[in-house]
């Protein structure tokens, strides 16, 4: 590795460990949306990128934006970043790496006194987590014009219209079009894996082939509470009981599609009544289920759901399924795809292709043009937490890869 890239690698983790300054709940890590702490990280943001002698800026809807030109002024440009606002009590690297990695990619460049056949244009968005308001991806929703003016009316826990905190974060809501961003070749992503993939097989790198689709439902089991003591086994509708032996079809199902990286979660639980001497008469759960793919999603729910009415049959309760969110897998673009591929080669790497599990602001990117994201792996695949971590050298390794990605790539 070349000593300008080491140095900005270095200085790319110093970064990340300074932005962890910027939170609305000290000493956690709390960076929500058009927050005091958000205006302060994006201060830093932009006096970092004009140290690099960029021109930085704020667009409307609260993203900083900023261009190292090509070698023709006015060339597509292939746009690089992530997000820089956080979940409550966060990790210092979810969105934070890629968005400071793509101003230390435009640093590695001037300081090697290239220009490319594109221009970089770097974003460093600010709202992917949508912890604030309902909404998830606000920035790079507006970027891709498919955000909806009706989400500037939507309002945060204080009851705070998203419109209001724009204008006193500096935005311009009522200029939410020009947000919209022309003159774009293709748009990639570096970010940690927020799973244990890469750490587990030995890999600092991987290729995103896919952002998983994900289907939720919330289901109601109804049974029939009853004296725990007074009611004997065989004549008991033990609704917990049900649903217990669903959530286990509901894993089962999905096991069967390991090599096809389809995952379904139950992660919320509620009994009613919850009292040690009832016996449950009616409980309630979520599912969540992820697949890169569309239509081996909705297969398995599907064949979860008549797994869970024959459960429910059988044991003389019923189960009503309600779904609560939908949305569509996104294929990252085949040639993006192999120039990560040929940039983690170059290295000495094998390539390891692999779905994202988590949404990404790469897949609203994508409706508009090729996108791509590149995966850095994480200790323990922890993330959204204050344990998330990287190693410095993955942080090289991960930034001479994008560099390398940047350096070959040529607009279509």
């Amino acid at each position: 590795m070349d000593q300008d890239l080491a140095r900005v690698a270095r200085r790319l983790m110093e970064r990340l460990d300074a932005l962890t300054a910027f939170t609305d709940d000290p000493p956690r890590l709390t960076r929500l949306f058009l927050s005091p702490a958000h205006r302060r990280a994006a201060a830093q943001y932009i006096a970092w990128a004009r140290e690099a002698g960029l021109e930085a800026r704020i667009d409307p809807v609260g993203n900083i934006r900023a261009r190292y030109e090509g070698r023709e002024a006015g060339a597509k440009a292939l746009m690089i970043g992530s997000h820089i606002d956080t979940v409550r009590d966060a990790g210092r690297y979810d969105g934070a790496l890629g968005a400071l990695a793509a101003l230390a990619v435009v640093e590695t460049l001037a300081a090697r006194g290239r220009r490319l056949d594109v221009a970089i244009e770097i974003v460093a968005f600010g709202d992917e987590e949508g912890v604030r308001f309902p909404r998830t991806m606000t920035g790079s929703r507006a970027l891709a014009g498919v955000n909806e003016p009706s989400a500037l009316e939507q309002k945060d826990a204080a009851g705070v219209r998203m419109r209001d905190a724009l204008i006193a974060f500096g935005g311009a809501p009522d200029r939410l079009a020009a947000a919209r961003a022309d003159g774009v070749a293709a748009f990639v992503e570096l970010h940690i894996e927020q799973g244990p993939v890469l750490e587990a097989e030995g890999r600092p790198l991987g290729v995103v082939n896919a952002i998983n689709g994900a289907t939720r439902l919330s289901a109601i089991v109804y049974g029939a509470a009853g004296h725990a003591g007074a009611s004997p086994m065989n004549l008991r509708h033990d609704a917990l009981a049900a649903a217990a032996e669903m959530i286990l079809a509901i894993e089962t199902r999905a096991r069967a599609e390991i090599e096809r990286d389809l995952v379904a979660t139950v992660g919320r639980l509620d009994v009613e009544g919850g009292a040690v001497n009832v016996i449950p008469g009616k409980v309630r759960f979520s599912i969540d289920v992820r697949s890169p793919r569309d239509e081996w999603r909705r297969r398995a729910v599907a064949e979860m759901a008549a797994a869970m009415e024959a459960i429910a049959a059988r044991r003389g309760v019923a189960v009503e399924l309600t779904p609560t969110h939908e949305a569509a897998a996104y294929a990252c673009d085949l040639k993006i795809i192999a120039g990560f591929e040929a940039a983690v080669a170059s290295l000495g790497l094998e390539p390891r292709v692999l779905p994202s599990g988590a949404g990404h602001d790469t897949m609203i990117m994508g409706q508009r043009w090729p996108a791509g994201m590149l995966f850095v792996r994480c200790k323990g695949g922890v993330s959204h937490n204050p344990a998330e971590s990287i190693s410095g050298e993955d942080c090289a390794i991960a930034l001479a890869a994008l560099t390398r990605f940047v350096e070959d790539f040529r607009a279509p």
